[in-house]
């Protein structure tokens, strides 16, 4: 069967906790990568929805000066896609509404909330879902032949670094260097790591 080449691509990353088989439980996110710019709105906008080149920014800039003078004054501002409102934060810990003061209060963002219409739209999805092809996050990990292969590989100098380890086993940096860690611990430790300036070497041990 052919591989599927429409739909949301999505990846797939192992969770802290295992399953009753002892490996990792897995979940899903949309693939890193998959963003449209002003530019790719503006340009099909112009193509196929008869907005002249331009408008699409005026309408943006107005919008930004507009709902933001009103944001500012405290409003909760409506529109088609939803609402928009400051959120506000109380700076110090108080348990007597007398005591808290304007001074008290600070900016903490936005608060936005999607109108109905908004989401059923963005949920209106035809085209189904498809995996992006690739190792499932860092779950190489828990391969013991593809971890020895790739310590092996990273082990050219005759040491490795948390760097060189990332790249023969394509683990991000928190992962390859918890797992170099876990071989220079214990009684069967397997590496030894020595400090060298700013960076971490892991000889063979014996």
């Amino acid at each position: 069967m052919p591989r599927k080449t429409d739909g949301i691509e999505f990846e797939v990353h192992p969770r802290p906790t295992k399953g009753d088989d002892g490996k990792p439980l897995l979940y899903v996110r949309l693939a890193k990568g998959q963003k449209k710019s002003f530019r790719d709105l503006e340009t099909f906008c112009c193509k196929y929805r008869g907005m002249r080149t331009g408008e699409m920014q005026y309408v943006f800039n107005v919008l930004q000066e507009v709902v933001g003078m009103w944001l500012s004054e405290g409003y909760r501002v409506e529109t088609p896609i939803g609402s928009f409102a400051p959120k506000l934060k109380l700076l110090g810990e108080h348990t007597d509404p007398k005591t808290i003061h304007g001074r008290d209060i600070r900016y903490a963002g936005l608060e936005f909330i999607p109108s109905k219409e908004f989401v059923a739209e963005c949920g209106r999805n035809r085209e189904g879902y498809r995996r992006r092809v690739g190792p499932v996050g860092n779950s190489q990990m828990y391969d013991a032949k593809a971890m020895e292969d790739a310590l092996q590989r990273s082990m050219r100098l005759g040491y490795t670094t948390v760097p060189e380890f990332m790249i023969s086993s394509k683990l991000k940096r928190d992962s390859a260097k918890r797992y170099l860690d876990s071989l220079c611990v214990g009684p069967q430790a397997r590496l030894r790591k020595v400090r060298e300036s700013r960076r971490w070497l892991y000889f063979p041990k014996g």
